[in-house]
């Protein structure tokens, strides 16, 4: 089957989509797949890659962020398709270049992968403070009309978690199947402690070896909430001997530092590629700990479970999932005091959270298993007549 990923926010630098493209590359060709990826750019070429293709379509580039380029010329987009001759398109980002995917006449099944949730990430966090959830809907009640004029033009629309699902489909659509992601293999798992690096990351901190060492890993964002997870750990940091090490950097850098600044036992790490590095130091703490409501899966908090760590996580949105009663905690999302309870709570049980948590670590999907079932789904519309208008 030819899988053409019609991929907006695709970009050669890095970032999770990249990440994930990669590895669909991969596991498409393993699978027998012929799996191209449409991205927009500022040149035309193609990029052979993983037993795959990105063949990149001339494109604006996008104005708040440099990387990135956005599908702008639908009839460029539909002409590369009628070239490319897929046997199925996927689009993977929920604005125009999804509508223009569902306006092309070409006869094959069409699926949207939701990776992104921009209520969320934007409007429920502008406004959430002065208004309740259903008023934010009703003032973007277009947004919502948006979607569910998608889900009538796609076959399927692809969620990473049961939140996100559950709210598409309060929201009118009636296409949403849950197909969890998953961790990259081979990184990720309790094995991975190393006692020494652990003592060395509290000894940055300040902190014996008997403390407990938090693990905060993502992008310095607003939607992160990283002030707010800083502010919850000094405040249960007063009552136990506890350390945070931050692994990241982003356009709220600053902010992000001024945050920890009179904290001696929070470190701020810079992020790293290094999959293995990574894996060692999620191993080597005692409990992630995640700020943002607004992730549609929240990889690292999967990645986290996979090493053995406890979770920490918000009671709303993709991170939510990631927490269940033996192995990890909620908190109320956005409430710096509910997190720091939370905390405490696990500091308390830490070693009975550990344990549960090693013993869970096993049974953390791959995205080998995600993309073998998302493979399977798409056989089974190799079989039906499409049915999206």
């Amino acid at each position: 089957m030819r899988i053409v990923d019609v991929c907006a926010f695709y970009a050669p630098q890095g970032g999770g989509v990249k990440t994930y493209v990669e590895q669909k590359l991969r596991a498409g060709a393993a699978a027998g797949h012929d799996i191209v990826i449409l991205a927009p750019a500022s040149n035309a070429d193609v990029v052979e890659r993983n037993g795959g293709r990105i063949v990149n379509l001339p494109a604006r580039r996008f104005p708040l962020d440099r990387r990135y380029h956005y599908f702008d010329d639908e009839a460029s987009l539909h002409g590369m398709l009628d070239r490319l001759k897929p046997d199925l398109v996927e689009a993977s980002s929920p604005w125009s270049s999804a509508a223009m995917v569902a306006r092309w006449p070409g006869d094959v099944p069409r699926t949207l992968i939701m990776h992104a949730d921009p209520l969320s990430a934007y409007a429920y966090r502008w406004f959430g403070s002065v208004a309740p959830r259903e008023m934010i809907d009703r003032g973007f009640d277009w947004y919502w009309r948006h979607l569910r004029r998608l889900d009538q033009g796609f076959d399927l629309v692809v969620s990473a978690s049961e939140s996100l699902t559950r709210r598409l489909a309060a929201g009118g659509l009636t296409r949403v199947e849950t197909l969890p992601m998953g961790v990259e293999p081979g990184f990720f798992s309790p094995a991975r402690r190393n006692e020494t690096l652990r003592a060395r990351m509290l000894e940055r901190c300040g902190l014996p070896i008997h403390a407990t060492l938090l693990i905060g890993v993502g992008r310095h964002a607003p939607e992160k909430r990283w002030p707010q997870v800083i502010e919850a750990v000094t405040s249960a940091g007063y009552h136990q001997p506890l350390g945070l090490v931050l692994v990241g950097d982003g356009r709220d850098k600053a902010k992000v530092g001024r945050a920890a600044m009179h904290n001696p036992h929070i470190q701020l790490l810079a992020p790293t590629r290094d999959r293995t590095a990574l894996g060692a130091l999620l191993a080597s703490a005692d409990a992630l700990v995640h700020g943002c409501e607004a992730e549609t899966f929240c990889m690292v908090a999967a990645e986290a479970r996979a090493s053995g760590l406890p979770v920490i996580v918000p009671d709303e949105g993709g991170a939510s999932d990631q927490a269940d009663r033996d192995a990890g905690l909620h908190y109320r999302a956005r409430q710096p005091d509910s997190l720091a309870k939370a905390i405490s709570k696990f500091v308390a049980g830490r070693s009975d959270y550990r344990t549960r948590a090693i013993i869970a670590a096993p049974s953390v999907m791959t995205m080998e298993d995600h993309f073998s079932r998302l493979f399977d789904v798409y056989d089974r519309f190799g079989r039906e007549q499409r049915h999206a208008a």
